[in-house]
């Protein structure tokens, strides 16, 4: 290993904290509130080393938005050896329902996300677009799978149902809701597959 690589190391570990504590603070605060000095303090950085990494806050969202699509990947990954689409599909409500506590106060990390970035002008190029559809087109292939025929229609009420309820969760701070609408997802599931 050369000095270089050496060097190198300390930095890749920094960048990660900075863009692990920025997906953090957005999440909990908002982009908008946010300073970088948050994320430096949150990722325990030096302000002043920050800048090294990134110039702006809006390179900080750049990073988070593909720590998200990262995320997801990873567990779709997961459930790709699941014996079939109902299952996945079953599979990601448990997973979105295993996070109700941190919904019940923040809502959904990615839907929050692309809600406060669609207020700006740009609407951040479309990027919190091209996120959600990384989770529709999933889901799309998934009642593909089931042989329906209307799965582009379902992929777009599945991932609807889970942001709507990660809405009311959040609004009214009550966990449960979501548990009680992932098992309303899971028997939709099995209608929309013919077991129900």
């Amino acid at each position: 290993m050369t000095d270089s690589q050496t060097r190198a190391a300390p930095r890749a570990g920094k960048r990660e904290r900075l863009v692990e504590a920025a997906a953090r603070v957005f999440y909990e605060q908002g982009i908008e509130k946010t300073t970088i000095a948050d994320i430096a303090t949150a990722a325990d950085v030096p302000v002043g080393n920050v800048y090294y990494y990134f110039k702006t806050k809006d390179q900080f969202v750049h990073a988070v938005i593909e720590t998200h699509a990262s995320t997801l990947a990873e567990v779709v990954a997961k459930l790709a050896p699941l014996p079939g689409p109902a299952e996945r599909l079953k599979a990601m409500v448990d997973s979105w329902v295993d996070q109700r506590d941190l919904a019940a106060r923040f809502g959904c990390p990615t839907g929050s996300l692309a809600a406060e970035l669609d207020k700006r002008p740009d609407g951040f190029g479309g990027e919190p677009a091209r996120l959600m559809s990384l989770l529709i087109d999933w889901a799309r292939d998934q009642f593909t799978e089931l042989g329906r025929p209307d799965a582009a229609e379902l992929a777009v009420a599945f991932v609807a149902a889970y942001q709507g309820i990660s809405l009311i969760t959040n609004t009214f701070r009550d966990p449960d809701l979501m548990a009680t609408e992932g098992e309303r997802l899971k028997r939709w599931i099995d209608e929309v597959a013919g077991r129900g």
